[in-house]
């Protein structure tokens, strides 16, 4: 991928517990190439919300990161000082969470937190009340004029959400990350914030980091997947390489998972067998080894490395990288 506006490199998280180090992210390396989205899919528990942190620097006060680097727009973020970071958030990096009920400030009108948050710009109040007119529109909400004057609790989950995303895109960033924003909608709903934010991407053209364990929805939005699984990628490439041609083991069996993927009726949903490593006590060789069916001897010894099944498109595999498969 070139022309990336995000460069994430051999990134490693650790956290400081009473029981020991546990290596929540381990050797990451991705791209966020310049006006695309980047779908990160993984089962709860593989470092999405880690990666999320560490690139805005949020991260606990007890984790620690003992390498790599995040490289947005040309500077490297972990050398920036504090005061650099805060200037950067919701500037040139904004992010929508999830659940735009506990994001959006209850007693605070919508149009205040819209005005607020543009303490920024260098233009009148007017200024910054016509733009926040103009953006609710842009995210489908009728009547933003007289709605700028209500509170988030006067309206449905979705329409809070698409108010995050408006908010989010206000300083017109470089980079949004979406943090799991479609999981508390429904289906119907889900669908119109997928359009939506992929014509708001196209309009403004950010990038977009879009963090989700729903893989039709990175199927339909996202130009290209990075898979994680226990803190580490173990898959990356085009959404339609990853979704057509998995090489890893994990990625095929999450897709086996999909829901969409059932074919006859059944009773019971198709599971991954086994359990995730225990963070604080990883195992030798190949992570995901235990819960693998084609595991053999060279997966318990050694950690498989990045081989190439083709432009763009890397996976890291025993199978591919003893010949195994062709």
């Amino acid at each position: 991928m070139s022309g990336a506006v995000l460069t994430v490199r051999d990134l490693s998280v650790h956290y400081r517990t009473d029981r020991g180090e546990l290596r929540a992210m381990r050797h990451v390396n991705m791209d966020v190439p310049q006006g695309s989205i980047v779908g990160v899919v993984g089962e709860s528990g593989c470092g999405k919300s880690t990666l999320i942190s560490a690139i805005i620097r949020l991260l606990a006060t007890n984790a620690v990161i003992p390498g790599g680097s995040i490289v947005f727009e040309g500077r490297d973020l972990l050398e920036l000082s504090q005061e650099e970071m805060r200037r950067l958030r919701g500037d040139r990096i904004s992010i929508v969470f999830q659940d735009p009920m506990s994001t959006l400030n209850p007693v605070l009108s919508i149009g205040r937190q819209m005005v607020d948050i543009q303490y920024r710009s260098n233009i009148s109040r007017a200024e910054k009340i016509e733009r926040s007119t103009a953006m609710l529109a842009s995210v489908g909400i009728s009547d933003p004029g007289s709605r700028l004057k209500q509170y988030p609790h006067e309206f449905s989950g979705g329409m809070q959400q698409r108010i995050s995303i408006a908010m989010a895109l206000q300083a017109e960033p470089g980079l949004l990350i979406a943090d799991e924003p479609t999981t508390a909608l429904d289906a119907t709903l889900e669908v119109q914030i997928i359009h939506l934010l992929k014509k708001l991407q196209t309009d403004i053209g950010c990038s977009i980091l879009f963090i989700s364990h729903h893989l039709g929805v990175i199927a339909e939005l996202c130009d290209y997947v990075v898979v994680m699984y226990a803190g580490e990628v173990v898959e990356q490439g085009t959404a339609r390489d990853v979704f057509h041609s998995p090489a890893h083991p994990y990625t095929e069996k999450l897709l086996q998972c999909d829901p969409a993927s059932i074919v006859s009726k059944s009773r019971v949903l198709p599971t991954i067998s086994g359990e995730i490593p225990i963070l604080m006590d990883l195992p030798g060789g190949c992570v995901f080894r235990s819960r693998c069916a084609h595991a053999f001897a060279t997966c318990e010894r050694e950690v498989p490395t990045w081989t190439q099944r083709g432009d763009g498109h890397a996976v890291t595999c025993h199978r591919w990288n003893d010949g195994q498969n062709s």
